[in-house]
């Protein structure tokens, strides 16, 4: 009876294990110069947690960072970006498995007030873009859970608790529009 008791515990555990995937990866940053080439390039407007999205090739990485920097944001001299391709390509080469792009949001219960939102977007959002950036997007609830906790992930400036109240705010505010009926 002990053993089947056991048996069953240990069945338990591992399935709540395998059943709740993180809905981002978590990369561990690198030491030394490629830390410090990610640090002064590239976190300032997103987390290196990206990176894992993605198995790709030297020309492939580089490719990927130009279209991503079309306007200028990664001005990187030629021995930085070869460190930083070369970080890439061997921790998340053609030979890896990119991490898959689901996401599972938490449940939302609290609620912001409009100037209790406008001071948090204004404070966690504008380091890298304007407000106004998304003002006029409608995004269902889900959508928009998505979009706040991949800018976390980027580096804005939120606790869990305060995207959850800016996602509320938002899916509220910007949501879907209802559609005309005929």
């Amino acid at each position: 009876m002990k053993t089947l008791v056991l048996v069953v515990i240990s069945v338990a555990s591992l399935s709540a294990q395998i059943g709740r995937r993180p809905a981002r990866p978590q990369v561990i940053r690198p030491d030394g110069p490629v830390w410090q080439v990610i640090r002064k390039n590239c976190t300032s407007c997103h987390g290196i947690d990206d990176y894992a999205f993605y198995a790709l090739d030297r020309m492939g990485w580089q490719k990927l960072i130009e279209d991503k920097h079309k306007d200028g944001g990664a001005a990187l001299s030629d021995a930085d970006r070869g460190l930083l391709l070369d970080w890439l390509v061997q921790k998340f080469g053609p030979a890896t498995k990119p991490f898959p792009r689901t996401y599972i949001p938490p449940e939302i219960t609290t609620f912001f007030s409009d100037p209790e939102a406008k001071r948090l977007l204004d404070r966690a959002c504008t380091k890298c873009h304007g407000i106004e950036m998304f003002a006029n997007i409608r995004l269902s609830r889900d959508e928009w859970k998505y979009e706040v906790d991949g800018m976390i992930a980027r580096g804005a400036k939120a606790t869990r608790a305060e995207a959850r109240r800016i996602v509320d705010y938002l899916a509220k505010n910007l949501g879907p529009l209802p559609s005309a009926r005929k």
